[in-house]
């Protein structure tokens, strides 16, 4: 398969983006697992413009990578010194990283309002800096900054930068869609254009202002671009880069060019949740390729026609970009989708099962009360329990009682006095906690601990409250959803009433007991 270069830059670029910031350990971890992904180029930061990206590519050529290489970003010189007297182009070499990127105006309107430069001195500004790092032995990317509205004002100036850059010796020529305006049909006729025009290696660096930027990027490639920049996620400025956990697959499986070393693709998931975790930004589940609900079927149809041949209702095999197939269970979901969502773990409950009817008359009830089910499958899992007879209660409640006050001189206060019996024994605790759900989930914990060790290793990650019969105002109904984890995985339960601590009571003891059960299932096996 024909090679396209593969440049990442979410600690740069996608760093830009609101509520995004990373410190310097959180970028060599990323830079990590990109290299064990296979990305050819990671673009490590602004090469002299402040402490954190000094300090980080002093340690990131440390690290013994296996597949990447690390960029410093940078700009072209300053108007009236030359490339090796200019402060900027020289952190460039600082940084001492294989590949320097810079970036340079392509757009007469900002080369006359922004950088207030002439047309000729623009050329110049190029045309010194790339010879200046290419002397002295660094490979240079060039970013042709505006290139899509450069061109669209002024195609033929727009190119003689291209030309700059290419004749003093630029590796490659990046053409930027940086206001992420540009269409996918002129961004495919204007690369084509480029490519025939240009002898040199063009790549294509675009933003998601027009929800466009992953289709803008395959065009490019489609045109003749072989060098392709994105960010993980597609975090980035104001809409976002062009998300490279969409383009690969799409380039690999869809077009059949070569980006990653053997085996990264299946790393894909893994990488797109990694990113997310160390940005403290939770995963989209409907992201394409990698989301939760990315291969997730809930009607019955779908599951039906998905468990007769898995490409009726799958664009690709989910496994091939490490994710999975999920049968969601719903109103919408037949006996054949419950059918086949428990079959690894109960083969004798077929479609036609009185077990699976009651499963699925159980499924309706609930939905009917606005449980919603398909968002928590912690929840499902001990209806599934509880119908074949395979259920243990772990705990029962005796009562619950839950304060909360405002001390001088301390604040908001809650306080959470449960009594639950373990095997006829009494387990009667106090806690507080920063508010209700916080209370009694230590009270819960209190009382269960010396019971089962494994509630250790669970803990609660997320808690959400939804309105479901607004119309009743104070009076409506909440569903409660809690997200909890252990080492190995994450599931949520989901609580319904028209009081807020019984919805979450439900809710967190609903979550703690499938924890503790499917360590105990693990343990047995």
């Amino acid at each position: 398969m024909e090679k396209v270069q593969l440049y990442d830059t979410t600690l740069r670029d996608g760093a830009q983006g609101e509520g995004i910031s990373f410190s310097v350990e959180d970028k060599l971890a990323i830079v990590r697992i990109l290299d064990d992904l296979g990305i050819e180029t990671i673009e490590g930061g602004f090469a002299g413009s402040n402490l954190k990206d000094s300090t980080f590519f002093d340690r990131v050529m440390e690290l013994p990578l296996k597949h990447s290489r690390v960029a410093a970003f940078g700009m072209t010189r300053g108007k009236g010194v030359q490339a090796c007297n200019d402060p900027r182009v020289l952190s460039l070499l600082e940084a001492g990283t294989p590949v320097t990127t810079i970036v340079g105006k392509s757009w007469d309107l900002h080369i006359e309002f922004v950088l207030k430069a002439t047309l000729a001195e623009n050329l110049a500004m190029i045309e010194d800096t790339v010879r200046f790092l290419k002397s002295e032995g660094r490979e240079v990317v060039y970013d042709a900054e505006h290139f899509f509205d450069g061109y669209a004002r002024n195609a033929s100036y727009a190119l003689d930068t291209l030309r700059a850059a290419a004749e003093a010796g630029a590796d490659v020529l990046v053409l930027c869609d940086t206001n992420g305006g540009t269409m996918p049909v002129d961004v495919s006729e204007i690369v084509e254009r480029v490519v025939a025009a240009v002898p040199a290696t063009i790549g294509i660096h675009t933003h998601n202002d027009s929800d466009v930027g992953v289709a803008n990027t395959l065009m490019a490639v489609r045109a003749g671009a072989r060098h392709v920049q994105g960010t993980v996620n597609g975090f980035g400025e104001r809409c976002g880069n062009a998300n490279l956990i969409s383009i690969i697959p799409n380039l690999q499986l869809k077009m059949g060019f070569d980006c990653l070393r053997p085996g990264g693709l299946a790393m894909l998931t893994e990488v797109s949740h990694f990113v997310d975790e160390i940005a403290n930004v939770s995963p989209r589940s409907s992201q394409a390729f990698v989301g939760r609900s990315a291969f997730a079927h809930k009607g019955g149809l779908h599951g039906d026609a998905i468990a007769k041949h898995p490409e009726t209702y799958e664009h690709i095999r989910p496994t091939w970009v490490g994710n999975e197939t999920r049968m969601v269970v719903s109103e919408q979901s037949g006996t054949g989708t419950i059918a086949q969502k428990l079959q690894s773990r109960y083969p004798e409950l077929t479609k036609g099962s009185p077990v699976t009817r009651k499963i699925y008359d159980i499924v309706l009830q609930k939905d009917s009360e606005g449980y919603a089910l398909e968002g928590a499958e912690a929840s499902f899992d001990l209806i599934v329990r509880q119908a074949t007879g395979t259920y243990r209660p772990l705990f029962k409640l005796l009562g619950y009682r839950v304060i909360i006050e405002h001390r001088p001189g301390v604040g908001m206060v809650t306080e959470a006095t449960l009594k639950v019996s373990v095997n006829d024994e009494v387990a009667h605790t106090v806690a507080e906690g920063d508010g209700p759900v916080h209370a009694l989930d230590n009270a819960l914990r209190l009382a269960l601990t010396r019971f089962y060790s494994e509630l250790a290793h669970i803990k609660l990650t997320d808690f959400k409250v939804r309105v479901i019969n607004d119309k009743d105002g104070t009076a409506a109904r909440v569903r409660v959803l809690i997200n909890s984890a252990d080492e190995h995985e994450s599931w949520s339960t989901a609580g319904v009433s028209t009081n807020i601590i019984e919805a979450s009571w439900e809710a967190l003891a609903d979550s703690i007991e499938h924890g503790i059960l499917k360590r105990m299932d693990a343990a047995a096996r």
